[in-house]
Order: C-alpha cells, then sequence, then structure tokens
C-alpha cells in the first residue's frame, strides 16, 4: 500500500493548490490535481472550496480504511461511503439532510468522471452510483407585504448604520438578488436613469441586469451622499456597502444583520437574506408578473428552479377556492339574505 510522503501544513486557496507534495496517483494527489484543474478552468472559488470539503472528507474515509489510490475505489467501496453519510450524525446529533448527502456524492461523481476521462482509472465506479431521491421543499417562510414593510422600518435611520441597512434591506426586497450578488456591488452598478442594477459574475459566473424600484433607488441615492463618503478610504474601489472602517461588507456580517432586524421586528419567521429573494419572487407572481420574467430576475438557468413559487403563490387559488366553495359563512348569509328578500317580495305581492 502506497504512504503519503513529505506531508506540510494544508494550506488555503486556489493558489495554494499546489504547494503540496504526495506520493505520485494516491488519492490525494489526484484531489489536489483536480482542484488546480478546475481553477484552471475558471471555476469559481466557492464551488472548488465545496469540492475540496466533499471529496477531501471521501478521501480521509478511505485513508481510515486503508485506501490509497483511485483504483482501489470500487463501486463497493462508495455504496459503503453513501452508506456512511445516511448514518453520519452531526455535532447536535441530527443526521445529514438528503440535499448534503447528495451533494458529497455528486462531488464524488464529478471528481471520478474526470478521473476516467484523464484515463486514471480503467472504469469509473460512480458512473451508475444509485442517488439519494430528492425532496422537493417549499421554502421555509415568506413574507407577506405587511411584515416586509415591519422588517424595513427596523433599522435607525438615526445612525449611519442604520441608514445604511435599510438601504440593503431596500434592494433585496426589490430585487431578490442573492446575498453574495449583493455584496459584490460596486456604485457604478446602480443605474439610477434606467432604474436598473448590474448583478456582476454572479451564481455561475453570470451578469444579468435587474430592475430596481424607484423607492429603493432613492435609499441608494441617500446612503451615497450622507454615508458612504464618510466611510470611503483614499484608495476607494468603489464597493456600495461598506463597513465603517472602509472595507467591503462581509458575508457574515450580512446574514447577522438582516436576521437580527427579522428577529427584532417581531415577525416570527426564520430566515435572513434569502428570506427576501423568497418574497420578492412570491409577491411579483402573486402580483400577475410571467414565471419567465421572475426567472430572468433571480438568475435561474431552469425554469423548473422558478416554478418552485408557484407552489408557494396561492393567493389566486385562494381567491378561486373562496368563491367556488359552497362551505362559507358569507355565502350561507348571502343565500339567506336573498331568500328572505324573495319571502319579503312574495309577502308584498300577495
Amino acid at each position: 500500500m502506497a504512504k503519503r510522503t513529505g506531508r506540510k501544513k494544508r494550506p488555503t486557496g486556489p493558489a495554494a493548490l499546489t504547494t503540496l507534495t504526495y506520493t505520485a496517483g494516491s488519492l490525494e494527489a489526484q484531489m489536489l490535481a483536480y482542484l488546480q484543474w478546475m481553477a484552471e478552468r475558471n471555476f469559481s472559488a466557492a464551488t472548488i472550496t465545496n469540492r475540496r470539503t466533499y471529496v477531501g472528507g471521501f478521501v480521509r474515509w478511505c485513508d481510515e480504511r486503508g485506501l490509497s489510490t483511485p483504483a482501489e475505489v470500487t463501486r463497493p467501496v462508495l455504496e459503503r461511503y453513501q452508506r456512511h453519510l445516511y448514518l453520519l450524525r452531526k455535532a447536535d446529533g441530527q443526521p445529514l439532510s438528503i440535499r448534503n448527502q447528495s451533494g458529497r456524492l455528486v462531488a464524488l461523481r464529478c471528481w471520478f468522471r474526470w478521473l476516467s476521462r484523464g484515463r486514471q482509472i480503467l472504469s469509473n465506479p460512480a458512473a451508475d452510483l444509485d442517488m439519494p431521491r430528492q425532496e422537493y421543499r417549499l421554502p421555509a417562510a415568506i413574507l407577506s407585504a405587511e411584515e416586509a414593510e415591519r422588517i424595513l422600518a427596523m433599522p435607525d435611520l438615526a445612525t449611519p448604520t442604520g441608514l445604511r441597512d435599510r438601504t440593503i434591506l431596500e434592494i433585496l426586497y426589490s430585487t431578490g438578488i442573492r446575498r453574495l450578488e449583493l455584496l459584490g456591488l460596486n456604485c457604478m452598478d446602480i443605474d439610477h436613469g434606467r432604474g436598473t442594477l448590474m448583478v456582476r459574475q454572479g451564481k455561475g459566473k453570470r451578469d444579468r441586469v435587474v430592475p430596481i424600484g424607484d423607492r429603493a433607488l432613492a435609499w441608494v441615492t441617500r446612503y451615497c451622499d450622507e454615508v458612504r463618503p464618510g466611510w470611503r478610504l483614499a484608495d476607494d474601489e468603489g464597493a456600495l456597502f461598506l463597513t465603517p472602517l472602509g472595507e467591503r461588507m462581509g458575508d457574515s456580517r450580512l446574514t447577522q444583520a438582516v436576521g437580527g432586524y427579522v428577529r427584532a421586528s417581531g415577525v416570527n419567521k426564520p430566515g435572513s437574506c434569502h428570506l427576501f429573494r423568497h418574497t420578492c419572487a412570491t409577491l411579483m407572481l402573486e402580483g400577475g408578473a410571467d414565471i419567465r420574467y421572475i426567472q430572468a430576475m433571480l438568475g435561474h438557468v431552469l425554469l423548473d428552479s422558478t416554478m418552485l413559487y408557484t407552489r408557494v403563490s396561492i393567493r389566486l387559488l385562494k381567491d378561486i377556492h373562496t368563491a367556488t366553495h359552497p362551505a362559507r359563512l358569507e355565502r350561507q348569509s348571502s343565500e339567506a339574505e336573498a331568500l328572505l328578500a324573495d319571502l319579503a317580495a312574495e309577502a308584498e305581492d300577495g
């Protein structure tokens, strides 16, 4: 059995992928070569990090069982690993979600397909691996328009941070963009004349133009006039949302801020930034927007992803149910009134 040699402390980031030396042909060496290949082909940093985590977990699992090269990994080995994921428990005692299990197995399928195409293995053991059956779950929560307004009113506008955060909430609510897309915004990405917002290098490294409402634009103008000039540094790179230290706002800080406003509002619904994405799409759909316009706005490649919102947008169905189902107090009352009116008319005629 081949052994690792020359192990050093693991660096981080795509730039450090080739700084380690392992036995040629080992699982870990092939994993690093795969990550390097992904970086060279312009895969996103998030995807590379995801694959490093998921493939790396499998490599460690194999190492604990004496498996050191890709050729030793067979279909039964992968099925054992799949059972391991099913039985694995997190620190809180909960099992991995089906989505998490599938994500780990998809990463392995992609890796072994790469190994097979590169003639590193004779056959692909993951080619016909049966994946867990997916669960099609609806968003955990959707805000009503009234609830959204309550949350938007929470930031303290007497402080610069509160004014910035109100602007952030307005953009999330108006455009439905993702958290990282908002954090990547630069001042030049807001077109006040056209009423649009440019999302650059969104999910899948795709650019798109998104409409933004007049109210959100007004808050952007106020923030840029009253707050941002006092925070920007001499070497300002144009990031729209800054911290008081002049740095681009980070994702954890944003999640904590938005989640804090949701909780402080008294709206008893879970979520943070993505809650506004779900809300924007659902309320627009209920307002009569075509599903394909919602797809373009959210940046979904497949319409199936957007169709999710047709299962939570039930206002039209509710109206139809109210108008047609016989078991209604209002219908019974109106029919009773009509019957009394008919009886009274007959009495007068008689």
